[in-house]
């Protein structure tokens, strides 16, 4: 049985209402942890950040995952962007993507990136190796030290052949710095 078959199963036989509930107090938690930080923060940067730290959300065909997210710029244009996810059943996921970012022209704090990267994925029975490229947009607000990012994150899955899936993606939060 693949990894992805692993999290169906584990899926299906977990408590949603729960784990529905502790996403909802997950997110409401960083959402509220990064609104403070903007608010008390006195960094005004009008420029692009070296580094932000936050919260990912992976969503699409299959489990749904919450975790911690980080992009660290090694260059103007060159950066890496790490995830450890949990997802439903007892999945976590980790991996990390060099992307390739450049600004786009006449939109203030508007970012476009091309990344790709390796991705684990390990539950009780299974680990799933993948190759998860990436393209999307990230938006640093003028003037203060809080970024977005929405990207498409196909994944092909190398375990056991090759499986592709390409309706997956990831929403961020971040406090930048």
């Amino acid at each position: 049985m693949s990894c992805r078959g692993t999290i169906v199963v584990i899926m299906l036989s977990s408590n949603k209402k729960l784990k529905t509930d502790i996403m909802k107090k997950l997110i409401f938690t960083l959402f509220c942890c990064t609104a403070l930080l903007a608010l008390t923060s006195n960094v005004a940067n009008a420029q692009s950040y070296k580094t932000a730290l936050g919260m990912r959300i992976d969503a699409g065909d299959g489990s749904t995952g919450v975790g911690f997210n980080v992009k660290h710029f090694f260059s103007r244009n060159g950066a890496v962007d790490a995830n450890l996810i949990f997802f439903d059943g007892n999945v976590v996921g980790l991996g990390a993507e060099f992307q390739y970012q450049a600004p786009i022209a006449g939109a203030r704090g508007l970012d476009w990136y091309l990344g790709v990267g390796p991705n684990f994925l390990f539950g009780k029975h299974s680990t799933a190796v993948q190759l998860r490229p990436t393209a999307g947009l990230d938006f640093k607000i003028p003037n203060a030290p809080i970024d977005f990012a929405f990207d498409w994150r196909p994944m092909f899955t190398l375990n056991q052949g090759t499986e592709f899936t390409a309706a997956r993606f990831g929403i961020s939060l971040r406090y930048a710095f």
